[in-house]
């Protein structure tokens, strides 16, 4: 019997009874991260690192109870590479570099070794963890930027066009719209925009993520909630951060003149810069380009390979073309673009893409 094996509820270990980021409701889940397709409502049991915690809560509410949930749900958060037993197998969490709290799963039982990735990414982000390679039998991997047309600069480079392309904005008194997902992509944006000195405002959904993450300790830019009662006037110069679902909303009305710059890794295709009507585009990913998969993929050692989500077909492909055993499997994870993003308390739910 395999270690993992794949179900229709997600990836299942039977020797401890466990899922990994269950895509239907069970007894015991571990979660890699806060995005919506790997954290799922209704279990009974949350197994996550620390700062995934504050997370969960806001995206499933205070207790993991939740409809469908067995009795005495709870949250257990814990440190990377602090061991958790469940029935005999051993379980810790490892960075994966994807979004604040995202971990990659290893899993050893009987001196078999797996690990789980969840989603990662192998550049150093300053904020979400530096991914971890871990050497394994068998490894579990993303693929949504599985082709070789992928190629991320690195962080610096980026941010030095995103300043650039803000201050020109500034310069020609625009408010600088920035599309970025709420978990992961609006925090490196900050990051960015820091040195400028630009005053930075939210939309809903960003600020409650934001607020969560500094209540838990992390450490964040200011920034401020875009408020109705403001006028339009205010944000002329200045910076604004929305999730996709405000791209072509009302909500947008509410600012100047403005140029919207998009912040995903599909803007690396430049056509779709054109196709989403956008002033600039920002190949800016949460995710491992194809040198990334790579190089993560070889680093683990496995003598098999599994290729979930995104282009697995070419990535596995390639893999056994390499010499590396590799395999497909279907998952429910990815299910727009790159992942998914919290709702904003009070209001409905944002689109549940990470692009």
């Amino acid at each position: 019997m395999p270690l993992i094996e794949f179900t229709d509820k997600g990836l299942y270990c039977a020797q401890g009874r466990f899922y990994i980021d269950p895509w239907r409701p069970v007894d015991k889940a571990v979660i890699t991260h806060a995005h919506s397709d790997h954290a799922r409502a209704g279990s009974g049991s949350y197994l996550c690192h620390r700062l995934t915690v504050p997370l969960l809560e806001l995206r499933l509410g205070p207790e993991a109870a939740l409809a469908g949930s067995a009795p005495g749900g709870l949250y257990q958060g814990v440190e990377w590479g602090e061991a958790v037993y469940l029935d005999g197998v051993r379980v810790s969490l490892h960075p994966a570099g994807h979004v604040i709290g995202s971990s990659q799963v290893r899993v050893e039982y009987q001196g078999e070794v797996w690990v789980v990735s969840g989603d990662y990414k192998t550049e150093d982000d300053g904020i979400s963890g530096a991914f971890e390679p871990l050497r394994c039998n068998v490894f579990i991997t993303e693929s949504t930027f599985g082709l070789p047309i992928y190629h991320w600069d690195p962080q610096p480079v980026l941010f030095d066009s995103l300043q650039n392309w803000v201050a020109d904005n500034r310069a020609r008194d625009k408010t600088s719209v920035l599309i970025a997902y709420s978990l992961g992509k609006a925090q490196r944006v900050l990051l960015g925009l820091e040195p400028t000195g630009v005053e930075v405002y939210v939309h809903g959904a960003i600020w409650n993520v934001h607020q969560t993450l500094v209540a838990a300790g992390v450490a964040l830019p200011p920034v401020q909630r875009v408020l109705p009662d403001m006028p339009k006037e205010w944000f002329r110069g200045k910076a604004v951060i929305a999730p996709p679902s405000a791209e072509s909303s009302s909500w947008m009305r509410r600012f100047p003149a403005y140029a919207m710059g998009i912040c995903s890794g599909w803007m690396q295709v430049r056509g779709n810069v054109r196709r989403r009507n956008a002033d600039a585009g920002f190949a800016m990913s949460d995710h491992a380009d194809w040198k990334g998969l790579l190089g993560a993929i070889e680093a683990t050692g496995a003598e098999k390979v599994f290729v979930t989500h995104g282009f697995q077909a070419a990535l596995s492909r390639y893999l056994n073309e390499k010499g590396i055993e590799a395999a497909e499997v279907r998952t429910e994870y990815g299910e727009d673009e790159e992942g998914g993003e919290p709702a904003e308390a009070g209001g409905g739910t944002e689109d549940a893409g990470n692009a």
